[in-house]
Parts: structure tokens; sequence; C-alpha cells
């Protein structure tokens, strides 16, 4: 990186690991989530705060032609009953995805299933969720949270999967973020096992010990990662919504001659929305992540830390609403 720009970065880097941190602070959550004005400027990005709020957000999307996957948030978790109701919460959506026809599909965390808890009530729930799927012909991926749970979200990972002769539709897939330094052996053996990965950046505060620090490596390692996924794995999943990495991945695919149903994209609800209808339009498959729920503060923040043109956004509407 040149002076310029890693001067340019500096107040970028300080904003994201603030926000961040701020992320992790329950109290402020707590605070945030009784405030009208938050729950109107987190509107952008969570699809509401119930599965009825969030189910017309789905068919709307569906009718204009977009896949999607479905995040009931809530994280971390301090009760063995909190995370088997998570567990109910997710078969109750997948029974009204299969009921009204939507995508079925669903992303959840390990960590609001009760893996700080007990490891055994959150395979349990995860099998659980996996088990209904596999009935109703869904999809279920694993995200992957902070470097210290990549273990054992992987071995969770395999205990569930579906075996070969069940998969399809029904498959559980998992994350592998670009910033951390052991994706690169990670992505190699799960290749090897004909995983279903979704590639992302990363969006939690990580040491430099196990994770790039700068942008451009982690885009540096993003782009190598995309490169083994789409000539090598059963259709991966590309989250990005960097339009740099987009034209790569297209590049990559034409060099290989990939059809564009051998991969999709994958954008957040509410980030990007201006590029999500270009790729469609051009007949790519584009997959909205919607999230809903009431514990939406700590997915709100990081998606803040991501991307500083998303604060700036948030900044115009409170001063808007300010005039008004």
């Amino acid at each position: 990186m040149s002076r310029p720009a890693a001067l340019r970065a500096i107040p970028e880097r300080t904003l994201r690991s603030g926000l961040l941190t701020l992320s992790r602070r329950r109290s402020l959550g707590r605070l945030a989530t009784r405030l009208p004005i938050a729950r109107d400027m987190v509107a952008r990005f969570v699809a509401g705060e119930t599965l009825a709020e969030a189910l017309p957000v789905l068919e709307r999307l569906h009718e204009r032609g977009f896949a999607t996957t479905v995040d009931i948030l809530g994280e971390s978790v301090t009760s063995t009953e909190a995370a088997r109701a998570a567990a109910a919460g997710y078969v109750e959506a997948l029974e009204a995805l299969a009921e009204r026809g939507l995508d079925r599909n669903v992303s959840l965390k390990l960590s609001q299933m009760g893996l700080g808890i007990d490891e055994a009530v959150c395979r349990e729930n995860v099998a659980r969720i996996v088990d209904r799927a596999a009935a109703l012909g869904a999809f279920v991926r694993i995200d992957m949270e902070d470097h210290t749970t990549v273990d054992r979200t992987l071995a969770l990972w395999r205990a569930v999967r579906p075996p070969a002769d069940r998969r399809g539709e029904t498959d559980c897939g998992v994350v592998i973020q670009s910033a951390l330094r052991r994706s690169g052996e990670d992505v190699e053996a799960l290749i090897a096992e004909d995983a279903r990965v979704r590639l992302c950046k990363g969006a939690y505060k990580e040491p430099a010990s196990v994770a790039h620090q700068d942008r451009a490596d982690v885009d540096g390692a993003y782009a190598a990662l995309m490169g083994e996924l789409l000539r090598r794995a059963p259709y991966p999943a590309l989250a990005t919504h960097d339009p740099a990495l987009i034209r790569e991945a297209l590049e990559v695919a034409a060099t290989n001659v990939l059809a564009a149903d051998r991969f999709e994209f994958q954008m957040l609800y509410g980030i990007r929305r201006d590029l999500q209808e270009r790729l469609l339009a051009a007949g790519y498959r584009v997959r909205v992540y919607v999230p809903f729920g009431r514990e939406w503060y700590p997915y709100f923040m990081r998606r803040l830390a991501e991307r500083p043109a998303n604060v700036a956004f948030l900044l115009r509407t409170v001063l808007r609403e300010g005039r008004g």
C-alpha cells in the first residue's frame, strides 16, 4: 500500500475498529433497540423484527427474481433454553418458506445455537434444523464467527452434514473468511470434501496474529480463494459487494468457461442494491442475505463497520429527519 493510501486508510480503520468494539457492548444494544430512531435507521439492513414482518420482504425479492437466504438475528445466547428457542424459530421459518413457495435457504450462527454453552446442545439444535431442512428440500448454511470458533464450526458442520446420497438442494454449507490467515488450508480441505462454501471477507475484529489487517491483503486473499473455489468447488457462493472482485470473478468464470448457474453472488439486504440489480439483469444468480429479529444490534454495527458509506448514509438520514 502506498503512503497516501495508507494515510487515507487510518481513519477508516479506526472507525471500523471502534464500531466492531461497540458491536460487542450488550448494554448499548439494549439501549439501541429501545430507541425508535434506531429502529427506523436499521430498517434499511434488517427486514423486520418478526417472521411475519420478514415474509413480505422475501416475497418481494422473490417476485423480482432474487434468490434469498434467511438469518434470524441473535448470537452468543446465555442459556440452553434460548438456544433451543432459536432452533425452533429456524424450524418455523423453514416451514413458512416452504408453505409460501419461497427459497428454502437459511443461514445460522452456532453461538445462537449454544456453542458457547454446551457443544452437545449446539449440535442437537443444528441437527434438528438440518433434519427438518432435509425433509423440506431446504439448504442450511452455517455462518462463520470469530477465529476462536473456526475449528469447532467445521467439526460440527462435518458432524451434521447429510450423507452424500442425500445431498443436493438439502445440503449443509459453511462460510470461509478471507481475512483469516488459515483460510487457504481450510478451503483446500473443504474442496476435497465437495463442500458448499460461501466466501466472505470477514466482519470480526481479529488480532494480527490470525488475520490480515490491511484491506488490500484481505482483498488479495479473497481473490486467490475465489479463484480456487470457482475452478474446483461445487457451486461456490461469492459474498461481496466489491465491484473489482466481482469483475475478477466474472473474468475467472469466462476463462474457465463456467456457466452462470455454476456459482452465485451473495449480497446483504439493503447494501448495493444497484449492483444487485445489474448482476441479476445480466443473468447471474444473486442471493440476498435477509436478516430479521429483535437482536439486530451486533449485526447492524458490523454492517456499519464494513463500509464507511453506510455510516454516511445513516447520518444523512438522521439529518433529514431532524429537519423534517
